[in-house]
């Protein structure tokens, strides 16, 4: 599988070192990991060792790595129509908005339209574009341990200062709101005993005109949107409460302020469902998505919104653009993602949860025989492992790091075979284990990743 003549390992390195800028995230490792192939669950390394990916490009690659179906899609793509300026029309961008559009429908029974440009951030900005063009204001409600990119106007309503800290004044940041995260209960409450307490505080935000977000003279609010992850995604991976959106909307609703959704992450059935919010039973005005459309192949993503916000006499011709905003490439490799969609969604429905308890009841053993981890959790393939200190609660980064690190050292073994181990981290404090398998993931597959974290995990915590 690996053309040993390649370019070494170290030489990688070396020209890497001296050419490339280190502003992406390569170097968050000081000693960044060489990949040379990748198939279905595993990586490659330059020896031909498999590893066992849980991160799948942080849930970019839902259907597997070389999915030879949408691989040969864009191969057809390639050999007729590769390239397009995005002026002119073809035939798989408007049929791919159908296809979406009608899903959505079937979901939230609204009609509604697409609009696509190259990933998440950008489309993230577009649908700004729509919320201040619609509701002529700027501001935004955002989640604290949102991520929603770092472009200049995502990074206003991605939660983390470090993206903000070296650029200047950002005038337009969001106001962030505590995340209902019950584990570690902004509040200090208990789930069991709370009565909502963290939905009852954004209520009393528009009490009074000196808490500053309304008028009650006019019933007009000073932020016109909520933009927000329904699972906080770099945040951790944190689930909120079943109820806690519904009663979030009927806040919102009460004062006229959208409802946008980020499924840039938890979309594509990562969930069990095709969008992440449909488990809460509320329905957005807008829906952001990109990663798993494409399955990670081209730079692809979009948005949905009600029809009342990208009508044609609304949001009018040039109001949001990029050269490669519907790029064929990528468009064709969508159209081939959404109809293995329409295909295989009642096989998706069924099969995600059950896998996902075996993958949780495997977490739940590492949880009883490790201390050190605190807390697991998750739904369909969007599952959690908080890693502590010894007392189950304070925050154990230095494990987190170092899991991740003996996972690429590749000598791990599995029914006498030598691999490795693909993890990410996230959460408010870093001490997340994130695990992100693609959606047809085995059985044995499940049980070789418990088997691998537990292999870790006894060597780090003797």
């Amino acid at each position: 599988m690996i053309d040993l003549d390649l370019v070494s390992d170290e030489e990688i390195k070396k020209l890497d070192s001296e050419y490339d800028s280190y502003g992406d995230t390569v170097h968050y490792s000081p000693d960044p990991k060489v990949f040379r192939g990748c198939e279905g669950s595993y990586m490659y390394d330059s020896k031909d060792v498999p590893y066992l990916d849980l991160q799948m490009m942080y849930s970019a690659c839902n259907f597997g790595y070389r999915n030879k179906r949408i691989n040969d899609a864009i191969l057809d793509q390639m050999n007729t129509m590769p390239q397009l300026c995005p002026k002119y029309l073809y035939d798989y961008k408007p049929m791919l908005a159908k296809k979406m559009a009608d899903m959505n429908y079937k979901r939230f029974g609204e009609k509604g339209r697409i609009h696509f440009n190259v990933g998440g951030a950008q489309v993230n900005e577009d649908a700004l574009k729509v919320i201040r063009n619609y509701t002529g204001r700027n501001a935004v409600f955002a989640f604290q341990g949102g991520y929603h990119g770092r472009t200049m106007a995502t990074t206003c309503m991605t939660s983390s200062f470090r993206y903000r800290e070296k650029y200047g004044h950002f005038g337009d940041r969001a106001q962030f709101i505590p995340f209902p995260y019950c584990y570690r209960c902004p509040y200090g409450m208990k789930c069991d005993s709370c009565n909502h307490f963290c939905v009852q505080q954004v209520a009393k935000m528009f009490e009074s005109e000196y808490n500053s977000y309304y008028d009650p003279k006019t019933g007009e609010a000073e932020y016109k949107a909520f933009y927000c992850e329904p699972i906080l995604g770099t945040g951790g991976y944190i689930n909120p409460p079943k109820w806690y959106f519904k009663e979030l909307k009927q806040i919102l609703d009460e004062h006229n302020i959208m409802f946008c959704v980020d499924e840039v992450q938890m979309g594509m059935f990562r969930t069990g469902k095709l969008w992440a919010i449909e488990n809460y039973d509320v329905v957005p005005d807008t829906m952001s998505f990109a990663k798993s459309i494409t399955n990670g192949m081209n730079p692809l993503g979009g948005f949905w919104a009600k029809e009342k916000f990208l009508a044609p006499d609304v949001f009018t011709p040039g109001s949001a653009h990029s050269t490669y905003c519907s790029n064929p490439l990528g468009v064709r490799a969508a159209y081939e993602v959404m109809s293995i969609v329409e295909e295989d969604e009642k096989q998706l429905e069924r099969d995600i949860p059950i896998k996902s308890e075996r993958f949780m009841n495997g977490l739940n053993y590492l949880k009883s025989k490790y201390k050190s981890v605190g807390d697991v959790d998750g739904i369909g393939f969007a599952l959690r492992m908080e890693l502590t200190q010894d007392d189950g609660y304070t925050p154990n980064r230095e494990l987190c790091d170092a899991m991740q690190e003996e996972g690429l050292k590749g000598d791990l073994s599995y029914n006498g075979k030598k691999c490795g181990l693909v993890l990410n981290n996230g959460g408010f404090y870093k001490n997340i284990i994130t695990l992100v398998p693609q959606l047809y993931i085995s059985n044995e597959e499940i049980d070789m990743s418990i088997d691998l974290l537990d292999q870790i995990l006894g060597r780090l915590t003797k």
